[in-house]
């Protein structure tokens, strides 16, 4: 282990040996193994130990970074895994899919300074797979019941995050999913190769040993479903996610093997769980032999130019209408997708999609960025007879989401939302304007990353907990005013 910290210009930054390109695409593992000890010790010894902590500051979880490098430099990893474990819920998930470039890693001062940042991520994945292996991690028991209970709709990383800090508070706590497993976008949305789907099913055990009830199959988008759930407890977390596509209405768009990204995402996910998938086994949601074409630019869109190639897709190209530095995507993930063989056609977008009944290809003319527009990127502009046409057999669109109308679909008018169709919340509880019903996650910020999803879920239980604890104090006081 090392024997002292700041060892940044001694060492250089190393990440675990990343599996090859002609390996990974044969397969859906991660493409990290985890450190080996010494040299996750090691690279936690690169750490400056800040005075001023940018990689904590810019965590939207505020995790303790240079706490638990230190710890796990010193062979401490227990005390590493407490310290991780004591502002994020599941650290075991971020050290896999966060976008570090973006976010801690990003904003390390060695980054800034020219010596590379830590590898921040990776050794967050190797103290947490090292505190599973040993046991250290412990279901979410309390210490006393309360007999009050919270609904949670929604069983995503903002939900589960919620239920895991109220279930320790001691409430009696049900998450009700639509899906027929826990884990919503973790499990259906997220492909494998980076994160497995058995480091959700484990924590979902967790959950379950700890006392959390799971209601699956259960569809709240009824009136009468959202009542039920709000009558039946004494506060209700709203925790749904974003699945509103947003869609863009080209000619063609109705051909077949024109398909939504989620839609292409889910039913490859189950067929890796095991599940029956007609719409995959018919070949509409299956990339196999096919000229894939993926429209997007964000991380879905790399999700499912690098799931296609793992199906075994002829070719995979992303189109993208900005350029590289544009790119809201994470550069890692764009890079990784490189290696593994997809072409990616910038400054380009579709206008037509071609063919008789199955799509053929996609006509797509170029872009010129123009001055750039009120959130500061360059603004999109055709370029006159630009138009080319690039051959697939299978076009996914990857264009974003945007939320469910939820005030329509719960049939409850005064959940009020934003220009964005957002739950309106109180930024310091998470409560909605509906006494007792709150809300977190992407459902009040829009499709955001999951680590804010997680933030949301901690924060919305500490204001359910001060909630329902004001309530029965009322009650309390009420009941003592009537008998006297």
């Amino acid at each position: 282990m090392a024997d002292r910290m700041q060892q940044y210009t001694a060492i250089q930054r190393a990440m675990p040996a990343k599996r090859p390109a002609a390996e990974r695409r044969r397969d859906w593992r991660e493409i990290y193994p985890v450190f080996p000890p010494a040299e996750a010790s090691t690279q936690a010894s690169r750490c400056e130990q800040c005075g001023i902590p940018f990689c904590q500051i810019h965590c939207p979880l505020q995790n303790n970074i240079p706490d638990w490098l230190k710890l796990a430099a010193e062979g401490r990893l227990e005390e590493a895994y407490q310290v991780s474990q004591s502002t994020n819920t599941f650290p075991e998930i971020c050290g896999r899919i966060c976008p570090h470039d973006r976010l801690c890693e990003g904003s390390c001062v060695l980054e800034q300074s020219r010596h590379d940042t830590v590898t921040i991520g990776a050794i967050e994945k190797y103290i947490t797979e090292t505190a599973w292996k040993e046991g250290w991690v412990k279901p979410p028991k309390p210490v006393r019941e309360l007999k009050q209970s919270v609904g949670i709709i929604g069983a995503g990383p903002a939900g589960l995050a919620a239920a895991d800090r109220l279930r320790r508070l001691g409430y009696r706590v049900r998450v009700y999913d639509r899906y027929d497993r826990v884990g919503g976008l973790l499990l259906y949305g997220i492909p494998n190769f980076k994160l497995d789907k058995e480091v959700v099913q484990r924590r979902t055990a967790l959950l379950t040993e700890g006392g959390v009830r799971f209601r699956l199959n259960h569809d709240v988008s009824r009136p009468a479903a959202f009542q039920a759930i709000h009558d039946r407890h004494d506060a209700v977390l709203i925790a749904t996610g974003v699945y509103g596509y947003r869609d863009a209405k080209f000619p063609g768009a109705g051909l077949a093997n024109v398909v939504q990204a989620m839609d292409y995402l889910t039913a490859s996910n189950r067929k890796g769980l095991g599940d029956a998938v007609p719409a995959f086994d018919s070949g509409a949601l299956d990339a196999r032999a096919k000229n894939v074409i993926v429209i997007g630019g964000g991380d879905t869109a790399m999700d499912c130019v690098r799931t296609a190639v793992r199906q075994g897709a002829a070719s995979v190209k992303c189109l993208y209408r900005r350029d590289r530095r544009n790119m809201p995507g994470s550069a890692t993930e764009v890079k990784h997708a490189e290696e593994e063989g997809v072409e990616f056609v910038w400054l380009t977008a579709p206008e037509a999609f071609l063919g008789d009944s199955h799509v053929t290809g996609v006509r797509a003319h170029r872009i010129h960025l123009g001055v750039p527009d009120s959130s500061g990127r360059q603004t999109p502009h055709p370029i006159p007879n630009s138009s080319s046409t690039l051959a697939a057999n299978l076009v996914i669109k990857a264009l974003g989401f945007d939320p469910e109308d939820l005030p329509a679909l719960f049939g409850e008018a005064n959940l009020a939302v934003s220009k964005a169709g957002t739950l309106v919340v109180d930024e310091t509880t998470k409560m909605t304007h509906v006494p007792g019903v709150f809300a977190a996650g992407d459902i009040i910020r829009g499709a955001s990353l999951v680590v804010w999803a997680i933030r949301d879920g901690r924060d919305a239980a500490d204001g359910i907990h001060r909630y329902v604890q004001e309530q029965s104090r009322s009650q309390s006081l009420r009941g003592l005013a009537k008998a006297s």
